[in-house]
């Protein structure tokens, strides 16, 4: 296995099926480009004579655009942004926490990520999108899925506020898990 010599950028990338990691290579000498999605190479460029421009791929299951920049800041020094649905990473995962609720959990001895795409109502865990059965309750909504032998109910509930919007809780074996800051 080739040693990541060139390796100058690493960034983690929370989308619904999981976090992922982008790493990438950029040789200023040979012009060489090497983009890497969780740790499987997705772009390879040998001798690239244009040491400055854009590598676009995607990532995760539903295969979401990614665009690594590359920009000369000061003679031989570079600066590399990645964008994620043409908004830079910052924006993009300020505008998720808008759009989208994430639980960390641990259930005999096994940890979950479920997050809830709160436009779609789509549940996903660890990777994989959820068969769900929803329900009106008196006060809301109850989305019902398993994760394992485990009964999960995300019960969205009007806050009252109209700044806050509509308030979703997970619950799990009727337990309330704490929400994730990601």
């Amino acid at each position: 296995l080739e040693k990541m010599t060139d390796l100058v950028a690493v960034w983690e990338v929370a989308l619904s099926d999981g976090v992922h990691k982008i790493e990438f290579e950029h040789g200023t000498t040979s012009g060489k480009r090497v983009v890497y999605v969780d740790g499987k190479e997705e772009i390879r460029k040998e001798w690239m004579f244009k040491l400055v421009g854009k590598e676009t791929f995607t990532v995760g299951a539903a295969k979401t655009k990614a665009t690594i920049n590359i920009d000369a800041v000061s003679g031989f020094a570079y600066e590399y942004t990645l964008e994620i649905n043409g908004k830079s990473l910052k924006k993009y995962m300020e505008n998720r926490s808008k759009t989208t609720n994430t639980w960390v959990l641990s259930l005999g001895g096994t940890d979950y990520r479920v997050v809830l795409e709160k436009d779609t109502m789509d549940v996903w865990c660890n990777g994989q999108k959820m068969e769900t059965a929803g329900e009106f309750v008196e006060d809301g909504t109850e989305t019902h899925f398993s994760v394992g032998d485990h009964s999960c109910c995300i019960k969205a509930v009007s806050s009252g506020k109209r700044k806050e919007g509509i308030i979703h809780t997970l619950i799990v074996d009727d337990r309330e898990i704490p929400e994730a800051v990601e």
